[in-house]
């Protein structure tokens, strides 16, 4: 909100219909965010400075759910899904495996219940879903995949689990429209000049149900974006 330029003045450029947010490490009351014209959805983490999601519309949602049913991560504020008349949106912060991996066993529980109620809102209408999934899903989604094969975010098991969503009937946009950009990122580290060099990964995405796919006008990353060490990724859909 303090950067330059701030939040809300990127929020008003975009002027999106649906447009969300992950890690927003708040706790309710902490801020006084004012967006003309959207609806205000969000979910806070019991732990304090530490994660949330939230989402702004300028519908109304029909109605929010903020949990998964994973015990794991449930009390992290990692999800916001709103069902709007023709399809459910769903704001996901996916738990990193942190170094050596030694969060593994509990993301790769989270992916699975998140896999299952995708599934289960998909039985009711089509499904968008977006996020910070935190896995380059293909080496081609990252600068360096020879050297980061055993790191948090690309290895096996995240991919594999990455995959199992995608077969459960999810289309990734970006890579429906694009499937042989190079260089595409949306996250680089603060170290090292990363984004400078455009050493970085792809690690946010816009899912769809497959029965939309045919409505995907555009599927875009947006590095110019500043103010993060993520940039926002966008989505277009004629429905």
């Amino acid at each position: 909100m303090k950067k330059d330029p701030a939040f809300d003045a990127i929020l008003g450029s975009m002027n999106a219909d649906v447009f969300a947010i992950q890690e927003t490490k708040l706790q309710e009351g902490q801020i006084d965010l004012e967006l003309p014209g959207y609806t205000q959805t969000w979910n806070y983490a019991q732990r304090k400075g530490y994660s949330g999601t939230a989402v702004f519309s300028k519908e109304a949602p029909l109605q929010v759910i903020r949990t998964i049913g994973a015990k794991q991560a449930d009390d992290e504020g990692r999800v916001c899904a709103l069902e709007f008349d023709k399809f459910w949106f769903v704001d996901v912060y996916t738990p990193n495996s942190q170094n050596e991996l030694k969060r593994l066993d509990v993301r790769l529980a989270w992916d699975e219940a998140y896999r299952n109620f995708l599934a289960q809102l998909a039985q009711d209408k089509p499904v968008v879903t977006c996020g910070d999934y935190n896995v380059a899903h293909q080496e081609i989604d990252l600068k360096n995949p020879a050297t980061n094969h055993m790191n948090p975010g690309f290895s096996d098991e995240e991919r594999e689990s990455f995959t199992k969503l995608l077969d459960a009937g999810f289309v990734d946009s970006f890579r429906h429209c694009h499937p042989d950009a190079i260089d595409a990122y949306s996250w680089w580290s603060y170290r090292m000049r990363a984004r400078e060099r455009n050493v970085g990964w792809r690690i946010d995405y816009f899912l769809v149900s497959g029965s939309l796919t045919p409505n995907i006008t555009s599927a875009s990353i947006l590095p110019e974006v500043f103010g993060s060490d993520h940039c926002p990724v966008e989505l277009t859909l004629d429905l």
